[in-house]
C-alpha cells in the first residue's frame, strides 16, 4: 500500500463523519420545510377566506347603512360583487377544512350567510321608510350572526396555526439537540479514529528522524527501523544504506583526515605571528602557538572566556578586525604603521600590525574571522630612524637655507650692485624656488615633531570668527595674484573652540592654501564655520578639478600626491593637517562636491558653556 493510499484512508473517518452530519442536517431542513408548507396549506388559506368573508361582508352592511342614512334609493345592484366574493370564499373554506370543528363552524357561517343574503334582498325592496325598522330587527343581526360565524372559523384555523406552530418550534429544538449530540460524536469519533490512523502512519517518520539525529551527532552505527513498502520504508531503506556508506567513508578516511588536520595545525602553530581565529559573534574558535606564548590566549574546556586576561588593546583591535571582515568590507588591511598596536614583552615593546580574512564555510557564506598580528617591531624602529633622519636633515637644512634666502634678496634687491633684467630674472625664480624650498623644510619639521610627539598643544578657548578674520587677511594676496575669489563665512554666535589656536590656524592655512592652489583663475574658494554636534565645523570649499574618489581616503597619507595633479609641495600639508585635528579629539575628511570640485571639513569640540 502506497503513503498516498494510506494518508487517504487515513481521511475516511472525518469524510465519513461530515457524511453523517449532512444527512442530518439535510433531514432536518426538510422536517422544518414540510411544517411549514403544512401550516401554509392547511390553515392560512381558510384564514385568509376568513378574512375576506369578513371584508365582504363589512362592505355589504356598509352599503345599507349608507343608504339608510341617506333616505335615498339604492343604487348598486342588489348585493352587488362583495356577495361574489363572499360566497367564493365560503366555497373554498368548505373545500380546505382540516380542524375539528371546522366543518360545524362552516355550516353555520352558511346557514347565516343565507338568511342574511335573503333580509338584504328583502330589504332592498321595501319602501323607503320601512327600511330602517326591517334592518335593525332583522337585517343587522343577522349581519352580527354572519360576522360571528366568520369569527370562528378564522379562530379555528389561527389556534390551529399557533399550536402547529409551537409543534415545529419544539419539533427544530430537538432535532437541534440531536444534530448537536450527532454532529460532536460524529467529530470526536471521527477525530479520533483519523487520529490514530495518522500515528500509525507517521511513527515511521520518527523512527527515521531519530536515526538522522543520532547520524548527525557522530553515531554512524544508527540505523531506522521502517518496514513495509511505502515511500517511507523506501526512504527508511535509502537511509540505512546512506548510514553503511558513511561508516565505510569514516574508517577508510579517518586516517587522511588526522593526518591533514595535524599538518594544518603544524603549519599554523609553525607561524612566527600571533594568529586567532574568531567566530562571528567574538567568540575565539582557535589560537597558534605564538598566540598563547605571545598574548597569553588559552583554550581550555572550563568555559571561561580566553581573552579575558588579554591586554585591553589586542582585544579591541581583534575586535575591530572582526567588525570590518563581519560587516562585508572585504580583508582588514592596515594603512600604516601607526595602526600597529604595541605590547611589553620579555625583549621590551613589541609592535604588532594587524590584517584580517573572512572564513567561508560550505555555502560560501562567513562563518568566522582569521586574524594575523604580524610583528612589525623592526620596520616600526626603521620608521622611527627615517623620521629622526628627516628631521635631522631639514634642520640642518634650515641654517644655510636661511643665509641663500637672504643673500638671494639682497642680491634682488641691489644691495650688492646693479643687476641686469636678466639677472633679476633669475633671482626672482631662484628666491621662489627657495621660499617653496623653506616650506618643505618646515614641513618635514612638523611632521617630525608631530611623529615624535615633541609638539605640546596649548589649548585655550578660541574664537572660530578670529581664526577666519586671521585667515582672509593672510591669504588675500595669494589669492588676487592668483585670480580667485576668497570668500570667508561664519555662523553668527558659533561657540568657542578648545584648542591650540597657532595649530589650528596652520591645519585652515594648509587646507586653505592647497584649494587656491588647484583652483583655476577666476575660481572662488570659501572659507566657512558652522555649529556640529561635535562642536564646529569648518569647511574649505574650491571650484577646482576636486579629488578622484579612489584617492579620497590616501589624500591625507604622508607624501601622497594625486596623480597628474599640481606640483609643488611635497605632500605634506594635509598630513600635518589631520596630525593636528586628532591631536584636537576631532575628525578631517574630504568630500565631492556638486558641480565639481572639494570640500575639505575638519570638525574640533567646543568648549563647554563658552561663550559665543
Amino acid at each position: 500500500m502506497t503513503l498516498r493510499t494510506k494518508i487517504a484512508l487515513a481521511q475516511v473517518p472525518l469524510v465519513l463523519a461530515l457524511g453523517v452530519l449532512a444527512v442530518l442536517s439535510l433531514a432536518t431542513v426538510t422536517r422544518l420545510g414540510r411544517s411549514a408548507e403544512s401550516i401554509l396549506e392547511d390553515n392560512y388559506r381558510s384564514v385568509l377566506c376568513a378574512q375576506r368573508m369578513r371584508d365582504a361582508l363589512e362592505r355589504i352592511d356598509h352599503t345599507r347603512l349608507a343608504t339608510l342614512a341617506s333616505g335615498q334609493p339604492l343604487e348598486a345592484p342588489p348585493l352587488g360583487e362583495a356577495a361574489e366574493v363572499f360566497e367564493a370564499e365560503l366555497a373554498m373554506a368548505a373545500d380546505n377544512i382540516t380542524e375539528p370543528g371546522e366543518t360545524e363552524a362552516v355550516a353555520a357561517l352558511r346557514s347565516a350567510w343565507a338568511r342574511f343574503r335573503e333580509s338584504v334582498t328583502t330589504l332592498d325592496a321595501l319602501a323607503p321608510q320601512e327600511r330602517r325598522s326591517w334592518y335593525f330587527e332583522v337585517t343587522g343581526p343577522l349581519a352580527r350572526e354572519v360576522r360571528a360565524a366568520t369569527h370562528r372559523v378564522l379562530t379555528i384555523n389561527q389556534d390551529a396555526m399557533v399550536l402547529r406552530s409551537e409543534a415545529a418550534r419544539r419539533t427544530a429544538d430537538r432535532t437541534n439537540e440531536l444534530l448537536i449530540a450527532g454532529a460532536l460524536v460524529a467529530l470526536l469519533l471521527g477525530f479520533a479514529t483519523s487520529l490514530t490512523l495518522t500515528s500509525r502512519l507517521l511513527r515511521p517518520l520518527e523512527s527515521l528522524g531519530q536515526a538522522a539525529r543520532r547520524l548527525a551527532e557522530g553515531d554512524l552505527e544508527a540505523r531506522a527501523q521502517v518496514r513495509g513498502r511505502d515511500e517511507i520504508a523506501t526512504v527508511g531503506r535509502e537511509f540505512n544504506a546512506m548510514a553503511e556508506h558513511l561508516g565505510h567513508y569514516r574508517r577508510s578516511s579517518l586516517g587522511d583526515l588526522l593526518r591533514a588536520q595535524q599538518a594544518a595545525r603544524a603549519a599554523i602553530d609553525s607561524l612566527p605571528d600571533p594568529v586567532v581565529m574568531l567566530n562571528l559573534d567574538g567568540t575565539v574558535l582557535d589560537v597558534n602557538r605564538a598566540a598563547e606564548d605571545q598574548l597569553g590566549i588559552r583554550l581550555d574546556a572550563s568555559g571561561a572566556d580566553p581573552l579575558a586576561g588579554v591586554d585591553p588593546a589586542i582585544r579591541s583591535v581583534l575586535a575591530a578586525a572582526r567588525d570590518h571582515v563581519v560587516s562585508g568590507r572585504g580583508p582588514f588591511a592596515p594603512r600604516g604603521f601607526d595602526e600597529a598596536v604595541a605590547i611589553m614583552t620579555a625583549d621590551g615593546a613589541t609592535h604588532l600590525l594587524p590584517r584580517a580574512t573572512a572564513l567561508y564555510g560550505e555555502s560560501h557564506a562567513i562563518v568566522g574571522v582569521t586574524v594575523l598580528l604580524h610583528d612589525v617591531t623592526r620596520l616600526h624602529r626603521f620608521d622611527e630612524l627615517r623620521n629622526d633622519l628627516v628631521a635631522t636633515v631639514a634642520h640642518q637644512f634650515r641654517t644655510p637655507l636661511t643665509s641663500l634666502r637672504l643673500a638671494i634678496h639682497l642680491c634682488y634687491e641691489g644691495a650688492a650692485g646693479p643687476v641686469t633684467e636678466k639677472q633679476a630674472d633669475l633671482m626672482f625664480a631662484a628666491r621662489e624656488d627657495c621660499e617653496r624650498l623653506q616650506g618643505i623644510v618646515d614641513d618635514l619639521l612638523d611632521v617630525a615633531r608631530l611623529q615624535a610627539g615633541n609638539v605640546a598643544l596649548r589649548p585655550e578657548a578660541v574664537s572660530p570668527e578670529v581664526l577666519l578674520a586671521d585667515l582672509a587677511v593672510a591669504h588675500a594676496a595669494e589669492a588676487r595674484q592668483r585670480g580667485v575669489t576668497l570668500e570667508v563665512q561664519s555662523t553668527p554666535s558659533l561657540p568657542f573652540v578648545r584648542g591650540d589656536a597657532e595649530r589650528l590656524a596652520l591645519v585652515l592655512t594648509n587646507l586653505t592654501t592647497n584649494a587656491l592652489r588647484h583652483t583655476p583663475s577666476g575660481g572662488v574658494v570659501r572659507v566657512e564655520a558652522r555649529p556640529d554636534v561635535l562642536g564646529v565645523c569648518f569647511r574649505v570649499l574650491d571650484t577646482g578639478p576636486g579629488v578622484p574618489e579612489e584617492y579620497r581616503t590616501r589624500i591625507f597619507e604622508r607624501f601622497f600626491q594625486v596623480p597628474d595633479g599640481l606640483h609643488g609641495r611635497i605632500g605634506l600639508g594635509l598630513s600635518i593637517a589631520k596630525d593636528i585635528v586628532l591631536a584636537h579629539s576631532g575628525s578631517i575628511g574630504v568630500d565631492a562636491r556638486e558641480g565639481g570640485g572639494s570640500a575639505f571639513w575638519f570638525t574640533v569640540p567646543a568648549v563647554p558653556d563658552a561663550p559665543g
